[in-house]
C-alpha cells in the first residue's frame, strides 16, 4: 500500500530584509517565482496535496504556486510566532490523516525531490521525525545535528554548543518530515518558553524522543538547501540555478562555448548538438532543436528554432517566432510572431512582425513588415522563394506571391502576384547644381543667425 503525503510549504514571512513591495517568494529565479520551484520539487515526491501557509500577498503567492498539477490549499498565518506556529496554521489539512507530512520553505528554490524522498523513506522505515541536514565547511550560524547510533539526539544551536559540538559540520536545513499519524499530537506539545516567545519546529526532535519516538536525519547537498533573505542572496541563488542547469544541458549533448555567459529560463529546452555561443539570454518558452546554432549576444523568448537553423549574432526572437529547418535570422534582426520557412533567410537589419515567410525566401537588409497602424496589427505573407530587396517596407495586410521580386527601397501597399516584379518607390530625378545652392542658403542662414546673436 502506498503511503499518503501532505507537503506543508511555509511562505508567510514578511520578507523585510528583501526590501521589496512584494513577497519574497514571488521574486523570480530563472524567470519563475521561487515558490513555483519549491512546489515543483515537492510535486515530484508523490505527494497528495500541498498546504501553503501564506501571509503577505496571499492571493498572488497562491496563484504563483499553482504548478505541477497538485492540489493546493492556502492557509493564512495571521501572526508570526515561529515555525511551529506556522505549521499549525495548516492543522486542518494535517488532521486529514496523511501517513507523511513534509515541511519545507518557499524561499529555498534549489531543493530537489531526492532529499524529500529520502526523508519519506525514513518515515516508512519507522522514524517519527526526520530532519534534513547538509554538510558544509562553513557551519557558523547553523544549528548542528548531533547523531548517536544512527539516531538524531539533538539540534544544537551554535550559541548553546560546546567546542566539540561546534566542530560538527552536519547542519540543520530547517526542512523536516513528520509521521502524519502523530503530527498534530507532537505539534501541540511545542511550547514558547524561550527568549522570543515563539514556537520552534526544531523542538519536535526533543518532544518526539521524550514520547519514545525515533528521530533520524538524512543528508542533502548544501547547494539545494540555500535559502534567500535579501537581494544579494537572491543573486547567489540565480547563479547556482544557472550553473546546475547549464551543466545538465551540456551533459545531455549541448555545446556552450562560454557557459557562464549563457542565461536560461526554468523551461528552456535545448536539443542535442545545438551550439550556444557566448552572451545568449533565453526568456521563458524557448525550444531550440538539436543542431541549431545560436550566435553570440542573441536574446530569445517564446520562440522555436528548428534543427539546422541559425540565429544571430545580435538577434532578437520575441514570442511567436518560429524558425523552420535550415532557416536563418542574422545579425541585428528582430522576429515577433513570425514564421520563417525552411531555408529562408532574414540576414541582417530587419524587422519581421506578424508575418509568414515561405521556404527559400530571401529578405534583404533593412526590410520592415509594417504590421501595426496604431490600432490594429495585420499580417504579411511572403511566398516561397520570393526575393525582397534591401530597405523595403511591406505595409500589412499584404501578400507577396511565390517567386516574386520586390525592388530595393520599395514601399509595398498592395498584393504582389507570384513571379511578378514590384516597384514601390519614387522615380529618381537629378537637379544639376542644386546641392551647391542649398548648401549656400544654409550657410547664409547660419551666418545671419550668428550676427543677430
Amino acid at each position: 500500500m502506498e503511503r499518503t503525503c501532505l507537503a506543508v510549504i511555509l511562505a508567510a514571512g514578511d520578507s523585510t530584509r528583501m526590501k521589496s513591495s512584494k513577497s519574497k517568494v514571488l521574486h523570480p529565479v530563472a524567470n519563475r517565482p521561487m515558490i513555483a520551484h519549491v512546489v515543483e520539487a515537492v510535486a515530484k515526491t508523490d505527494i497528495g496535496a500541498v498546504a501553503l501557509v501564506v501571509g503577505r500577498d496571499a492571493d498572488e503567492v497562491a496563484k504563483a504556486a499553482a504548478v505541477g498539477g497538485v492540489e493546493i490549499e492556502a492557509y493564512l498565518q495571521k501572526e508570526r510566532l515561529g515555525t511551529g506556529h506556522a505549521v499549525l496554521a495548516a492543522c486542518e489539512a494535517i488532521a486529514r490523516g496523511y501517513d507523511d507530512v513534509i515541511v519545507t520553505y518557499g524561499d529555498v528554490p534549489l531543493q530537489t525531490e531526492a532529499p524529500l524522498k529520502a526523508a519519506r523513506q525514513a518515515l516508512a522505515d519507522g522514524s517519527d521525525i526526520v530532519v534534513i541536514g547538509f554538510h558544509t565547511d562553513r557551519p557558523t550560524g547553523y544549528g548542528r545535528l548531533l547523531v548517536k547510533d544512527g539516531d538524531l539526539i539533538a539540534i544544537r544551536e551554535e550559541k548553546d554548543a560546546t567546542d566539540a559540538e561546534r566542530a560538527v559540520t552536519w547542519c540543520n536545513s530547517g526542512l523536516m518530515a513528520i509521521n502524519g499519524r502523530k503530527a498534530l499530537e507532537l505539534l501541540a506539545l511545542i511550547g514558547n518558553s524561550n527568549a522570543k516567545g515563539e514556537y520552534y519546529l526544531t523542538d519536535l526532535v526533543e518532544i518526539a524522543r521524550s514520547q519514545g519516538g525515533r528521530v533520524t536525519a538524512v543528508d542533502a547537498p548544501e547547494v539545494e538547501m540555500t535559502g534567500t533573505n535579501n537581494r544579494a542572496e537572491l543573486a547567489v541563488i540565480e547563479r547556482l540555478w544557472q550553473e546546475r542547469r547549464r551543466h545538465e544541458l551540456m551533459i545531455s549533448g549541448v555545446t556552450m562555448i562560454a557557459p557562464e555567459t549563457v542565461f536560461l529560463s526554468y523551461d528552456t529546452v535545448i536539443g542535442q548538438d545545438a551550439l550556444i555561443e557566448p552572451n545568449v539570454v533565453f526568456g521563458p518558452g524557448v525550444v531550440i532543436d538539436g543542431g541549431a546554432i545560436i550566435h553570440a549576444f542573441s536574446h530569445i523568448e517564446g520562440a522555436h528554432v528548428s534543427a539546422g537553423a541559425t540565429v544571430g549574432p545580435f538577434a532578437r526572437l520575441r514570442p511567436g517566432a518560429d524558425l523552420a529547418e535550415g532557416s536563418k535570422v542574422g545579425n541585428f534582426c528582430e522576429v515577433k510572431n513570425g514564421k520563417v520557412g525552411e531555408g529562408a533567410k532574414v540576414n541582417h537589419l530587419t524587422y519581421i512582425g506578424d508575418a509568414r515567410i515561405g521556404a527559400g525566401a530571401n529578405i534583404g537588409a533593412g526590410t520592415i513588415t509594417c504590421n501595426y497602424d496604431g490600432v490594429n496589427k495585420s499580417e504579411t505573407i511572403i511566398g516561397a522563394n520570393a526575393f525582397v530587396g534591401s530597405n523595403s517596407s511591406l505595409v500589412a495586410p499584404v501578400s507577396i506571391g511565390d517567386n516574386a521580386y520586390i525592388a530595393s527601397g520599395s514601399v509595398i501597399t498592395n498584393d504582389v502576384p507570384a513571379d511578378a516584379l514590384a516597384f514601390g518607390r519614387a522615380r529618381q530625378e537629378i537637379k544639376p547644381g542644386r546641392a551647391k545652392i542649398l548648401r549656400e542658403l544654409a550657410l547664409a542662414k547660419k551666418a545671419a543667425k550668428k550676427a543677430k546673436g
